[in-house]
């Protein structure tokens, strides 16, 4: 039986799959609509929504002509900063932890307690790291560079050792049988097969950190973000815009940069 003779022999019960799914979809859709409250809207409400767009749609470029300290572009610097710091630490704590947590490297009761403290770093959202450190060290950018490296801790480190897992054992086998020790193994038959997959990792986490730290500044983390909370709480709109503008041209260029390194790292 060829391949098209499968499929339509097996298109009723396909089409009555997709059918149930979309079913059971929209059934889900009106059960959850029960939750949404419509008796705080205001009649007023499409005048703000349309303030809010045309604020944002006619942003004010006359604050890109500044380049103090205090400017827009300076904080947008901040923010990346924050990012490219907060990944780099971040990146150098994950890999130690990494082979820790990894039963192909260290016995299996060690490597199942660090998978559990990793676990634990990864449950913390990142808006709760920037609350705690901001206690602790007050608000700015050092704030949002501890904040920014825990939580690539947490996902760095797991894809780290879901690479780890993946390694040609048969190289260190042979480097065992020349006598070489563990560090020489770590050296000679490891870092070099996981190398680009650790870099390609590390630039798509700082890719995320960029979002992320943004984010953070609305709490008082650094950055871009305590300028944008501020114009909004103010109802500048235009301020917001101007806002809005830099970060999409912000993340714009760093999504094509981190693509094309990334490319380049996987097809050498």
């Amino acid at each position: 039986m060829t391949e098209i003779e499968k499929y339509l022999k097996n298109e009723p019960n396909y089409r009555l799959a997709q059918g149930l799914l979309t079913g059971l979809t929209l059934m889900v859709l009106v059960w959850s609509s029960d939750v949404i409250d419509f008796s705080n809207y205001t009649g007023d409400g499409g005048q703000v929504v349309a303030s809010i767009l045309g604020g944002i749609l006619s942003p004010d470029l006359s604050l890109l002509a500044n380049f103090s300290r205090e400017s827009l572009w300076y904080l947008v610097f901040e923010t990346v900063c924050i990012a490219f710091v907060g990944t780099l630490v971040g990146a150098l704590v994950s890999l130690p932890l990494a082979f820790l947590s990894s039963p192909k490297m260290v016995p299996w009761a060690l490597a199942e307690v660090f998978k559990i403290l990793i676990m634990v770093i990864r449950t913390i959202p990142a808006i709760v790291y920037g609350l705690m450190f901001i206690r602790v060290t007050g608000p700015g950018p050092f704030a949002g560079v501890m904040t920014m490296t825990f939580t690539s801790v947490g996902m760095l480190t797991k894809l780290f050792q879901e690479t780890i897992a993946d390694i040609d054992r048969s190289i260190l086998e042979a480097l065992e049988s020349m006598g070489v020790g563990i560090w020489g193994k770590i050296r000679f038959g490891i870092l070099p097969q996981l190398f680009s997959s650790f870099l390609s990792t590390i630039i798509y986490r700082f890719d995320m950190n960029i979002r992320d730290a943004t984010t953070l500044g609305l709490v008082g983390a650094g950055g871009i973000g305590a300028p944008l909370i501020f114009a909004i709480n103010a109802y500048r709109w235009q301020e917001v815009g101007v806002i809005l503008l830099l970060l999409i041209i912000l993340v714009l260029v760093v999504e094509y940069l981190s693509t094309k390194l990334r490319k380049k790292l996987a097809y050498g």
